[in-house]
């Protein structure tokens, strides 16, 4: 039985967009503590290959002093996209507004950032199609970090 007790997992992988091994960490909701299961809970800034609503396995990591990412036991069907305003005349808010109107849920970072949580049950060749509309005139650039099975075309 699941409860609603929250915890900070260290994940530590390498970033396609940073291009380099990066840290970060993340939210998420106890699963089965005994068996080192939880369910990420927040949008992932800059990882690769995770998505909000994965279930990760982690352990205590002595060095690290905290709960370690170990691996994805099972995928949640969300897909996380990255992206970045390359325009200035344009609000990162209502760029962000634009995908939560479709379904998508999205946290930024500063003025011109922000990861992009689509659901499993959004059709995400919408998606890529209002992503596409923005890329190509330069408003955004963007990345399909972790684009799930159901959502490839």
């Amino acid at each position: 039985m699941a409860d609603d007790k929250h915890v900070k997992i260290l994940f530590r992988l390498y970033s396609s967009i940073l291009e380099e091994m990066t840290v970060e960490t993340m939210w998420a909701k106890v699963v089965n503590e005994e068996q080192g299961l939880y369910a990420l809970d927040n949008i992932p800034f800059y990882l690769p290959v995770i998505a909000s609503g994965d279930i990760v396995f982690a352990e205590y990591d002595s060095d690290e002093q905290m709960l370690a990412y170990r691996e994805t036991r099972e995928y949640s069907g969300n897909s996380t996209i990255h992206v970045i305003l390359m325009n200035d005349a344009v609000d990162l808010k209502s760029i962000g507004k634009l995908f939560k109107e479709m379904g998508c849920n999205w946290e930024g970072m500063g003025d011109k950032y922000f990861a992009m949580d689509v659901p499993a049950s959004i059709d995400y060749r919408l998606v890529k199609a209002r992503l596409e509309e923005l890329s190509k005139p330069e408003i955004i650039g963007y990345a399909e970090s972790c684009l799930s099975g159901g959502h490839q075309y």
